[in-house]
């Protein structure tokens, strides 16, 4: 009856119940292997001469707020057929653990809903133990993800403090995962990952990234098919930084006597979505008044909108002349800023209007997940290891629970 309790409560099979005793309100568990069972480790032969055990203790499941343990007698045979003298191996349990499989299951279940110290504490191991678990599994299942079949990628980086520095990611855009977290930013992190995708024989198709030279001139070297697709949130967030920046000098010379000081306080107004200004707070009139008592800036606010307009045209064919049209307004403008800006976006024209060939393909997907890593950094109060990091941020496309580190 024991031995069929030991399969189905604790996922011990193929061995013989002993004994049982309770020390210090711990339950031990005595098992002993069938003896007919028996195999040479290496080349599984019966042909065997048994060389003394050693008893080892593994912690297994809990029965209720009891730690449970089981003691084996690991027996050390040599085989006559390869000459090999080895342990057996031990079914229930991995090599070099000193936990069941089940146990293993049990901690990986209650961190689905649990911190590492809360999963400690509830089954009374340490936290490293816990660590290790959920490192080791998210090994087997991240740390080499299948690269064959990718077509479409998004590339960005995150800031994660002083410790950790930059992280470079990259997304399957089709799958939603992370398939690479690489050390630092720029070409060089992406090193280790353009040698795994040449061995994978991925054909990408598609890059989503913004408009950095190092990424761009990473891309064009490792995959030179491959069309690049540059972001347009990047492109807005790139001009709106030029137009703070213009604001500021405007401010600048207001504040020495060139004009009324109205330009102080308004950089939210100027970067704000037009339909998302609130009246209650006289955003609008402050904006307006601002903008008609300064003309560059009113006319580098307006060509913001213009230029976020032409991601919004019904086809390539409107966003091209859309795009042409704005970047001889800019050029043609008394605005040095505008004039400096239509030629980078005239550099970058081929890869802007590649947005429309590709359906609406943006690093969009991936800036989700940096807000993911971020509050899963914040949550977990940093991290020590930086690998196991790297494993929680590539799980987290499976992550449909509350983020825990």
């Amino acid at each position: 009856m024991f031995t069929s309790l030991l399969y189905h409560a604790f996922g011990v099979v193929g061995y013989f119940y002993r004994s049982t005793c309770f020390i210090a309100g711990v339950i031990i568990i005595a098992i002993q292997a069938d003896h007919w069972r028996l195999r040479c480790p290496v080349c599984k032969s019966r042909e065997i001469h048994c060389r003394g055990k050693l008893v080892r203790r593994f912690r297994t499941v809990p029965v209720g707020q009891k730690a449970v343990y089981i003691d084996l007698p690991v027996q050390r045979v040599e085989c006559t057929r390869c000459q090999a003298v080895r342990q057996v191996k031990i079914q229930f349990a991995d090599e070099h653990k000193r936990y069941t499989r089940s146990f293993e299951r049990l901690v990986l279940d209650l961190s689905r809903h649990m911190t590492i110290q809360a999963v400690a504490r509830y089954l009374g191991v340490s936290w490293d133990l816990v660590k290790g678990i959920q490192k080791d599994n998210l090994n087997k299942r991240y740390r080499l993800p299948k690269l064959a079949k990718i077509k479409r990628i998004a590339l960005d980086e995150i800031y994660q403090g002083k410790k950790l520095g930059y992280l470079t990611i990259v997304l399957d855009l089709q799958r939603g995962a992370v398939i690479f977290v690489g050390n630092g930013k720029g070409a060089d992190a992406l090193i280790p990952f353009w040698k795994r995708l040449k061995r994978s024989g991925a054909r990408i198709e598609a890059v989503a990234t913004d408009m950095g030279p190092a990424y761009i001139s990473a891309v064009r070297a490792n995959i030179p098919d491959a069309t690049l697709v540059f972001d347009h949130f990047h492109i807005i967030k790139l001009f709106n930084e030029k137009l703070t920046k213009l604001r500021r000098d405007l401010q600048r010379e207001a504040e020495n006597g060139l004009g009324k000081p109205v330009l102080k306080g308004i950089r939210w107004l100027l970067l704000k979505n037009p339909d998302n200004l609130d009246d209650t707070r006289n955003e609008r009139q402050r904006l307006d008044e601002a903008l008609k008592l300064n003309e560059p800036l009113a006319t580098a606010y307006y060509m913001k909108e213009e230029l976020r307009n032409i991601w919004h045209q019904p086809d390539k064919l409107s966003a091209q002349n859309a795009l042409d049209e704005w970047v001889k307004k800019a050029a043609a403008s008394d605005v040095n800023m505008l004039k400096q800006f239509s030629k980078t976006i005239a550099a970058h024209r081929s890869g802007i209007l590649a947005y429309f060939d590709f359906n609406g393909l943006s690093t969009g997907p991936l800036e989700g997940i940096n807000n993911k890593i971020k509050t899963l950094h914040k949550m977990a109060y940093g991290f020590r290891d930086v690998e196991f990091f790297k494993l929680k941020i590539m799980a987290l496309h499976e992550t449909n629970y509350v983020l825990v580190g």
